[in-house]
């Protein structure tokens, strides 16, 4: 009988030794994924919905075609001549701006700029009676020199958007005019 009451009382132990530790379980984690797809669609929306207000503007730019030349009033028309970083500016036609000295130069900004003397020239154009259109008879003529930027260009577009001007454009400079501009400093 020992040996039977050794034996009941090893298997005891065992038990008893399990009764209060159980099996570990192992759970596979889960992740939600709801709130990542929420997210992914409301950036979705918001870069379709941004990109769908800032589209690009367009400039209608006339260039000069060979043919004949289109008739234009001296009082309506500003002539701007770069060459580098400079700018100069003169009204009407380039032989009598030259005799009077009228050639000036010109900023892009502050009080002598190119702003100021467009506004003053179509307050003086709606004052002409002899024009129809008053301001709208403004034509500016944009003449880029040798060393001049594309962003002096479009700096100068800009400029006459700004100023609500309806006819500009892009021509080459004449030779007189380009002689002109290499003698300035």
């Amino acid at each position: 009988m020992a040996q039977f009451n050794s034996i009941i009382s090893n298997s005891e132990i065992q038990l008893r030794k399990r009764v209060g530790v159980g099996r570990m379980i192992k759970h596979c984690p889960k992740v939600d994924m709801t709130p990542m797809v929420d997210l992914g669609f409301l950036l979705i929306s918001f870069f379709v919905i941004t990109t769908e207000l800032s589209k690009p503007t367009v400039m209608d730019l006339a260039m000069t075609a060979e043919g004949p030349p289109t008739d234009l009033a001296k009082s309506a028309a500003l002539t701007v001549l770069t060459k580098g970083n400079s700018i100069y500016y003169y009204q009407g036609e380039w032989e009598e701006a030259v005799l009077n000295l009228k050639v000036e130069p010109v900023e892009l900004s502050g009080k002598n700029s190119l702003r100021a003397v467009i506004g003053r020239m179509q307050i003086s154009l709606d004052k002409n009676e002899n024009l129809i259109n008053g301001r709208d008879e403004l034509m500016i003529l944009i003449k880029p020199g040798p060393g001049t930027s594309y962003k002096t260009v479009v700096d100068l577009l800009d400029e006459a958007t700004i100023s609500m001007v309806k006819k500009y454009a892009l021509i080459k400079l004449s030779s007189e005019e380009s002689k002109w501009l290499y003698g300035q400093q």
